[in-house]
């Protein structure tokens, strides 16, 4: 029997799987039944294209997947990752996790198929290829054209978020095993996890109309309004909103000119907001009816915590409508943040928080977080992101499709993976009964939205005043705030190498923030710049855990 050296153990046969909990008409945009019953099933084509390495001049042959006893794998998968489970005769693997693949780009800058990083680092040693890019990391080969190779497509994979989105790029195959049928296996070649800043954006705007009230307020120089003059375009979102689409399309762009990107693929999940606040299912005129139908709201806040104090108990006295979240801290008016406290109560808890202020009495604690209800503002950003992120990643000149995300659930579920929005990205999309996910990266690229810097040319004080001019000039000896730099210090207190964003000063002495802490007082003429500022922070973190320490 012949044999082949593989770098990565191939996946067993599977034999055919229970039938889904949901049809495909349950990702059909113009079906109003999400579970798609009643609907004729409707058979749709794999999205994946066959993937090649294409690093031989004039192309290679498509690499097919084959049965592992016949390929003779050199490495079998560990005990964690190859935990089986039998299911009513059904073998099923849990994906195995492997290293991250490097972008590859031509000669001229195009993107090929990425490769091993083993395989990066032996073209770099030869002096076949040089560094592209720092991060993410990629190279440029300097003896090949994309015309020279055979290059498959890749897809892009979108699991959207209000707090931070996951994004896999994955490439389908398909699997020839003996005496079965073809069958399709999914691989995950990178993954990136994406941290918005929607609620520092929402916290300044707050600042600023904050600043803007007091100074028109105050014994100042009338100021005729000019909030009548600001149209909006449709399609408007709000700042904190709108930079939850464009980061993701910034992202996705800078993902495409460094892979073969072919195709995109979005999770597009719609919350209903008037279910989740009422904690049931409605029917019929219910829908019609919001929390306060048949009452006043300080009618209806009485009958609710029952003509008592929430965080005492007093009854007969005076009682004020107090927000459980306090709005300095993002409450928000939403009924199901009002309660009924008195005065001293009142007082006493200012901005604190419910868990804090309640700290000694764990019972109450207990009860006042069961009536008060889940904010929505998360879901109500997803609702309003969804169809603009997708009408934004069409403008990408590729193809574009929404799933349902009870398609990406059953899909998770079925890969037994866990519960991120990187794993959740790389089950986005159609996965048929017989197909399976083989492997997924076990480090995760974590990029945080930080921003380019303030517009502001002054510094307020505390009453919204300027106080503080700041420079105009934004570079100093070549170096921007946030480049990412390498310094080589010689001798004195901070000998050594250091690499981490730097905090440029007109003085030529910079401040380095590395992983291990401030470095202070670093001349120019020893750094060496890596990498520009691009107003994203990056970090890594293994394939699970938490988002890791941004650098």
């Amino acid at each position: 029997m012949t044999t082949f050296g593989v770098s990565e153990p191939t996946h067993p046969v599977v034999l055919p799987q229970r039938r889904a909990l949901e049809s495909a008409p349950a990702d059909n945009p113009g079906s109003r039944d999400e579970t798609g019953r009643g609907l004729r099933r409707r058979s749709t084509d794999g999205t994946g294209i066959g993937h090649e390495r294409g690093e031989t001049p004039g192309g290679s042959t498509q690499r097919r997947e084959r049965h592992p006893e016949a390929l003779g794998a050199q490495e079998e998968p560990s005990a964690e990752g190859a935990v089986a489970a039998r299911e009513g005769g059904t073998t099923v693997r849990t994906p195995t996790a492997g290293a991250a693949c490097v972008p590859v780009l031509d000669r001229r800058g195009r993107p090929l198929i990425p490769t091993h990083p083993a395989r990066a680092r032996k073209l770099l040693d030869q002096g076949r290829a040089v560094v592209a890019n720092h991060t993410p990391f990629a190279i440029r080969l300097k003896d090949r054209l994309l015309e020279q190779s055979e290059v498959a497509g890749v897809a892009v994979r979108i699991d959207p978020g209000s707090k931070g989105t996951g994004i896999a790029i994955t490439v389908d195959q398909d699997a020839v095993v003996p005496s079965t049928a073809p069958f399709r296996v999914r691989r995950g070649l990178f993954a990136a996890e994406l941290v918005h800043r929607g609620s520092y954006i929402s916290k300044r705007m707050q600042q600023r109309a904050a600043y803007r009230r007091r100074r028109r307020s105050s014994n100042l120089r009338y100021r005729a309004p000019r909030f009548d003059n600001r149209a909006r375009e449709p399609g408007w979102l709000p700042p904190s909103i709108q930079h939850r689409v464009d980061s993701t399309v910034s992202i996705v762009r800078r993902l495409v000119r460094l892979f073969p990107v072919s195709e995109a693929h979005m999770e597009s999940a719609a919350f209903d907001t008037h279910a989740l606040s009422a904690g049931r299912p409605l029917e019929g005129a219910e829908y019609q009816q919001g929390t306060l139908y048949g009452y006043e709201i300080r009618e209806y806040l009485l009958a609710k915590w029952g003509r008592a104090c929430a965080y005492c108990g007093a009854v007969g006295v005076p009682l004020q409508i107090e927000h459980i979240r306090p709005r300095a801290r993002g409450g928000s008016d939403r009924v199901s943040n009002l309660t009924l406290a008195c005065g001293p109560c009142n007082q006493a808890k200012g901005v604190m928080p419910l868990a804090e202020f309640l700290a000694d009495q764990p019972d109450r604690l207990a009860r006042v977080e069961a009536q008060a209800k889940a904010s929505l503002r998360d879901a109500a950003a997803m609702n309003a992101t969804r169809q603009q992120l997708c009408l934004a990643l069409s403008e990408l000149n590729m193809p574009v499709r929404a799933w349902s995300g009870g398609r990406t659930k059953y899909n998770r579920t079925r890969m037994r993976l866990a519960k991120t929005h990187t794993l959740d990205a790389l089950c986005v999309g159609e996965l048929p009964e017989a197909a399976i996910v083989v492997r997924h990266p076990e480090a995760v690229l974590v990029v945080t939205a930080t921003g380019r810097g303030l517009y502001a040319r002054t510094t307020p004080d505390k009453f919204g005043f300027p106080r503080l001019l700041r420079p105009r000039d934004k570079q100093h000896y070549g170096y921007s705030t946030g480049d990412l730099v390498s310094a080589s210090l010689p001798s004195g207190r901070y000998q050594g190498k250091h690499t981490g964003r730097v905090a440029v000063r007109a003085t030529g002495r910079f401040n380095i923030r590395t992983a291990a802490g401030l470095v202070q007082g670093i001349h120019h003429r020893h750094l060496r710049l890596l990498q520009r500022a691009d107003g994203y922070g990056y970090g890594q973190r293994p394939e699970g855990a938490s988002v890791g320490r941004r650098t």
